[in-house]
């Protein structure tokens, strides 16, 4: 491992589409005259990336964007993962193998810039690491079992041991005094390009069908991920009309 006080060179990749179930034409939501899409690329402008692009299989987003001058490249519709679609980006601007490749969701208008650089940071800070992603500090007992927050458990070196659903680590004896410490995944990630490229080729895992955990994938075909434990959790992305709405009330420019 080496630690750097410089911020590495990484650019930023939004990938959006309009197909989502919950919440239809999402990247579109209008946030106080601006599209979502436009908002999270807005904000991934703040943090230290050489470049924000977003990625989409429509015309229309890509139209929108254009319109507000962001950058957006056009993909193939078929992809069945926004990590494919953002390695199809990788593969089109011709990245270096090392170049670092933050994937940012479209539907987190919030998400806080210093995140983004701390997520790039802790992968340029573990070069034995293929992925970096973040986790914070999870305490509530209702959320630790509810099979929609994701966790995580670390080895000795912040490295992820396992994503679940499920409560990890289980707490087998309660009256042990056992310090133990639940971690909530939350769904930003840091990518080298040539794990990109890897990733495109690699079998669906049994663990990550069972689990419905993309991520798993990668720890089941021997990569590594580093963990950055976040001091602060984010404010929320936006999956349903009730979250649109609860952004639109508390938006901040």
């Amino acid at each position: 491992m080496r630690n750097s006080s410089k911020t590495p060179e990484f650019l930023v990749v939004i990938p959006a589409r309009l197909g989502s179930t919950r919440l239809p034409r999402k990247p579109l939501a209008d946030i106080h005259g601006k599209p979502m899409v436009v908002r999270v690329a807005e904000r991934a402008m703040r943090s230290a990336a050489q470049s924000v692009i977003v990625a989409t299989d429509s015309p229309e987003i890509q139209a929108v964007c254009d319109e507000h001058r962001i950058e957006c490249l056009l993909t193939r519709a078929d992809h069945p993962t926004g990590t494919d679609r953002i390695a199809e980006i990788a593969q089109q601007l011709k990245l270096p193998d090392n170049a670092l490749v933050v994937n940012v969701q479209g539907d987190e208008p919030l998400i806080p810039a210093e995140l983004i650089n701390q997520v790039a940071q802790a992968l340029a800070d573990h070069p034995a690491c293929a992925i970096a992603t973040v986790a914070v500090a999870l305490e509530n007992p209702v959320e630790i079992a509810n099979p929609n927050v994701v966790k995580v458990v670390l080895n000795r070196s912040g490295e992820a041991m396992y994503f679940s659903r499920a409560t990890i680590p289980f707490v087998r004896d309660l009256t042990s005094g056992v310090p133990t410490k639940h971690l909530r995944h939350l769904g930003i990630y840091a990518y080298r390009a040539d794990f990109l490229q890897a990733y495109t080729r690699l079998e669906p895992a049994p663990p990550e069908q069972a689990e419905s955990l993309e991520q798993l994938r990668a720890l089941w075909n021997g990569y590594r991920i580093q963990v950055h434990v976040a001091s602060e959790v984010p404010p929320a992305g936006v999956d349903t009309q009730e979250d649109l709405e609860r952004i639109r009330l508390s938006w901040r420019p």
